[in-house]
Parts: C-alpha cells; sequence; structure tokens
C-alpha cells in the first residue's frame, strides 16, 4: 500500500471525474490520498473532498504564488482551519524564486505565518523550495531556533547539498514523477541518498506526470510508477519502499489515521 502525499485532486484535469480518478488510485495500491491547498479561496473545494472520501486528507495553506494575493491570512487565520480533524498539515507555502510570481518579501513573511502555525499546531509544514535553497535553508534555521515543527520538502529537484541541509534539520523529502524522466540524472542520485526513514512520494498530480506517462495528466494512481522506479533506483523490493515510505507518511502527518490495518510506525 502507498500513499500518494501531494496531490491537488481539486484541480483542472482530476477534479471533473474525481471518482473515477481516486477508483483507479486503489486499483492501484494508493490507500491513502493528500490534497495540498495552494489558495484559501479554494479551502472549501479541499473540506468537500475530505469529507468524501474516506481515504482523502487535506491541507491548508497559500502557495508562495499567492503570497501577494492572499496577503491578509496569518497564523491565526491557518490555525483556525487546522480544526477540521481531517485538515492534517499546512501549505504548500515555501518559496518560488523561478517564476517569482509574487515579491519575494510577501513570500518570506507568509512562509514565516506558516512555520508560526505549524509551531503553535503540531502539524507538519508542506514546504516548496525552487531556485530558493539558501533563503529556504537560513529562514527554516532560523525558526527552528524559536522552537520546533515539522515538515516535508515537496517534489524536490534541489541539490544533494540541500537534501543533507533538510534532513539534518529533521525534514523529510518526497520525490515526484520527475525522478522517472531520462535527464534528471542529479536527481536520481540525490534519491539513492536520501535516508531510508525520511522519504516519501508523490505525484503533484495534475502535473509532472512519470514515464511512461509524461506529457499526459497526471494522476495519483501513477504514484505506483514513480514508487516502482525509485525501489529499483535504490535496490530494494517496491513493497519494501512501499511500507517505508507509508509508514513515513503516517508518522509526519501523525494526525491521520493510517487504513484498517495499518498501524503507524
Amino acid at each position: 500500500m502507498l500513499v500518494d502525499s501531494h496531490c491537488h485532486l481539486n484541480y483542472e484535469g482530476l477534479a471533473h471525474d474525481v471518482d473515477a480518478v481516486i477508483e483507479r488510485g486503489r486499483a492501484a495500491g494508493i490507500g491513502t490520498f493528500l490534497s495540498i491547498n495552494t489558495k484559501l479561496r479554494e479551502y472549501d473545494e479541499i473540506i468537500a473532498l475530505v469529507d468524501q472520501y474516506h481515504d482523502v486528507f487535506g491541507t491548508v495553506g497559500i502557495h508562495p504564488h499567492e503570497a501577494q494575493a492572499e496577503t491578509g491570512m496569518g497564523a491565526a487565520d491557518l490555525i483556525a482551519r487546522t480544526a477540521h480533524p481531517r485538515i492534517i498539515g499546512l501549505g504548500e507555502t515555501g518559496l518560488d524564486y523561478f517564476y517569482e510570481n509574487a515579491p519575494r518579501d510577501h513570500q518570506i513573511k507568509s512562509f514565516k505565518e506558516h512555520i508560526a502555525a505549524a509551531r503553535e499546531t503540531g502539524l507538519p509544514l508542506v514546504i516548496h523550495s525552487r531556485d530558493a535553497e539558501a533563503d529556504s535553508f537560513d529562514i527554516l534555521s532560523a525558526e527552528l531556533e524559536k522552537g520546533p515543527f515539522k515538515a516535508v520538502i515537496h517534489c524536490f529537484t534541489g541539490s544533494r547539498n540541500f537534501m543533507k541541509q533538510m534532513v539534518d534539520l529533521g525534514f523529510y523529502i518526497s520525490i515526484s514523477g520527475i525522478v522517472t524522466f531520462k535527464k534528471a540524472t542529479d536527481l536520481q542520485q540525490t534519491a539513492k541518498a536520501i535516508p531510508d526513514d525520511r522519504l516519501l512520494v508523490e505525484t503533484d498530480a495534475p502535473f509532472l506526470a512519470p514515464v511512461p506517462y509524461r506529457g499526459k495528466i497526471c494522476e495519483p494512481a501513477y504514484v505506483a510508477d514513480t514508487a516502482r522506479f525509485l525501489a529499483n533506483l535504490r535496490g530494494i523490493e517496491l513493497e519494501d519502499l512501499a511500507r517505508q515510505t507509508t509508514a513515513n507518511f503516517f508518522r509526519l502527518f501523525s494526525k491521520a489515521t493510517p487504513p484498517s490495518g495499518l498501524a503507524a510506525q
């Protein structure tokens, strides 16, 4: 049994046929889906999903692309929205210096508000970091000095050094279908080096479909293809990788209830 630790079931490409999308995921061995919030105006869509499907959980947060558009939402607003029993994390938050759809100061302020909410609630952060390794590390290191919090770096495509920095801070690393791309040789080498107890898998559906579906709309079922590739890369059986990454997910997202018969380790 696998977990898709990061997908967007309310996004175009999935939302119109979400029943079938989830059924195909279940048939592929996906036991849990985490649907990520990126705009607070879409929060109600996340709530509708987690209320309808027993194996879907959600988060609350503001993507760095939206940091300027949703400047009024602080830590208290985020915390209030974590009261729902199936909202198990905060984010997607972080820094994106590749597109810079929001000014950096807005992104940093929003990021710190999410960190404050994570520290207060004990819920993990789902972090987006693109072309922002230095600032991400500096902010996270400084914030940890104020008090502990948990986090995962989602859709990891960074350097091996950044991976090690994040692991040393106590965080998790989530690998998407990008690792299956032919030219992703650096990422493949980094993915081999992630400690067993810090590894998660995800799709980021409807984006980033892995080989052999590259170029198509991605969906949670395809996390099985990424996991299979990753298991081969790391020289282990798929069943072992599934067992480890699922245990890691429920250890990190400890508010979530594991499927019947699966105890968090």
